[in-house]
């Protein structure tokens, strides 16, 4: 907190103690509305600590664990790559200074032959710095660096996670245009290494599960006459008598994201 974060936090610190006083004053403390409030607040603030110390004290043991990260595996699996882009017409991204724009079919016949040099055995880099629309990874030769799963487009990470090291994609098409993906390694990482971040993330369900069963385990009544009666669904309205089929129109194409 810096300075003048301090300085405001400190003077809404003063404000309130000023009219707690004043409220204290005219006794307004004592009302009986407000004391429930008090203490209905009271109880919330104890139960949320009780929810707390649940949750830093719950115990994960390893079966569970091991459980979570065998069901959640591909979470833990980072894929380093290379790719080539090439821009097709209505693309996301500005066609670069001395590059005509390609229309889809063209984009697509560029990629294709731009995949031949590839299996050829030309450079990937050097055709990635020359070739590729993507600005930023092409100056690097093409390299996308380390990626989890869902860090790009549904396409892209689709063809990314299905590729092994070495392999090189078909050109793959997303909003940006076509590209062609080459992954270099796969690393997942061991159940030991995560084991930590699982806890972490099991301890809030754990609690929560915990909260269920003590609820489960209180006899509670709850007066059913201080909600009212319930209402009845409305009726249906009857539906207009046809006169004539109505006029068939093909359902809109999905948007491509």
């Amino acid at each position: 907190m810096r300075g003048p974060q301090k300085r405001a936090f400190a003077e809404q610190l003063v404000r309130i103690k000023v009219l707690y006083q004043e409220a204290r004053r005219q006794k307004l403390d004592e009302s009986p509305r407000l004391q429930r409030q008090i203490e209905l607040q009271r109880e919330n603030l104890i139960a949320g600590a009780l929810v707390q110390e649940m949750t830093a004290n719950a115990q994960i043991d390893d079966a569970t664990a091991r459980q979570y990260y065998e069901q959640h595996k591909s979470d833990y699996e980072t894929v380093r790559s290379h790719h080539i882009l090439i821009r097709a017409k209505g693309s996301s991204l500005p066609v670069q200074p001395g590059k005509k724009e390609l229309t889809d079919e063209e984009a697509l016949a560029k990629a294709q032959e731009i995949r031949k040099k590839l299996e050829a055995g030309e450079d990937f880099a050097t055709l990635a710095k020359a070739e590729s629309d993507d600005v930023r990874s092409g100056a690097n030769g093409g390299d996308l660096g380390p990626q989890k799963r869902n860090q790009t487009v549904p396409p892209f990470d689709q063809a990314l996670f299905s590729l092994q090291p070495g392999q090189l994609s078909e050109p793959v098409k997303t909003q940006f245009g076509y590209h062609i993906i080459r992954v270099d390694s796969r690393e997942v990482k061991t159940f030991d290494e995560v084991k930590p971040e699982i806890e972490k993330r099991l301890r809030p369900e754990l609690a929560r599960s915990a909260v269920e069963n003590l609820q489960k385990k209180t006899a509670v009544i709850i007066d059913d006459g201080f909600f009212g009666p319930a209402v009845a669904p409305a009726a249906p309205a009857a539906a207009p008598q046809a006169t004539a089929a109505p006029s068939a129109k093909p359902a809109p194409a999905p948007a491509t994201k």
